[in-house]
């Protein structure tokens, strides 16, 4: 019993230091506002979902990520991390978070520590790229950047098609960047082949948008600390709004996932 208050206590006294940095001050600049956005739909399995919040927590806690920070023009992002599944599925478990060095970033690194983890159902891409957006309205001033980091292992199946809200938060001024999640299961097969591809031409854009694949589990870590580094200090340049699609390859539907959904909903009707 007494751990467990002090547990409690531990959880409280890391939320108040995370909240005490909170809303930036408007009349210093942001490098970057970054919206974490991590899939915790049905097809996420548990050990997967552990590896992928522990990447997290470890890159927050690297002091390659503390000089990323220190280094960029102002030396000051902003981050918030958001769990995500259907339309109407999205959770904040860490707000905004103002980060100008290593304390900041470790003290959101242990509040994320205490979150419990939890898996949800469809998966609504366009859904979660639609709440960042508001997301960002919470913010006092105006960041040199917006940013919305997406990760998950299988197409927009839920709301809206996600490049209708891909689109319209590029023309806003956002960039999206993703990290499909393509290891092979359990179940013995990833959620799409093409999910990289997928990612490309469907979900990404903004100035400098990119996409980093992960096909390793053992690679969660350095792969997530590789993506936050190049997030916090940017692309200089300009880069196609939508990455193209290798020379002699078709374009990828970017309404599979919805596509399959309907199909297993027809099959579950003709079963007797």
């Amino acid at each position: 019993m007494a751990n467990r208050l002090l547990m409690t206590l531990v959880f409280f006294l890391l939320a108040g230091n995370v909240l005490a940095t909170g809303l930036p001050d408007p009349d210093r600049q942001l490098d970057v506002a970054l919206v974490i956005a991590v899939d915790v739909s049905s097809s996420m399995e548990g050990e997967e979902q552990g590896l992928q919040r522990e990447g997290f927590i470890e890159a927050f806690r690297s002091s390659l990520v503390h000089e990323a920070i220190e280094s960029g023009l102002h030396g000051r992002i902003a981050v918030t991390y958001v769990e995500w599944s259907g339309v109407k599925d999205q959770r904040v478990l860490v707000p905004w978070t103002v980060m100008d060095g290593a304390e900041q970033a470790i003290s959101f690194a242990n509040q994320l520590s205490y979150q419990p983890i939890r898996q949800a159902g469809m998966t609504s891409i366009s859904g979660i790229i639609d709440y960042s957006r508001n997301l960002f309205d919470q913010l006092g001033g105006t960041p040199v950047r917006r940013v919305i980091d997406i990760s998950g292992d299988g197409p927009n199946n839920d709301g809206r098609h996600v490049i209708y809200a891909r689109d319209e938060a590029v023309a806003d001024g956002v960039i999206i960047n993703g990290l499909p999640i393509m290891f092979r299961r359990a179940s013995g097969s990833t959620e799409l082949e093409d999910l990289d591809l997928y990612f490309k031409e469907c979900v990404i854009g903004g100035m400098g948008a990119f996409v980093l694949p992960l096909h390793d589990p053992e690679q969660f870590a350095m792969v997530i600390r590789t993506k936050i580094m190049r997030e916090i200090a940017g692309i200089d340049g300009a880069a196609p709004r939508i990455i193209p699609a290798q020379a002699g390859m078709p374009s990828m539907n970017c309404v599979t996932g919805e596509r399959r959904k309907r199909e297993d909903l027809l099959s579950q009707e003709k079963k007797p």
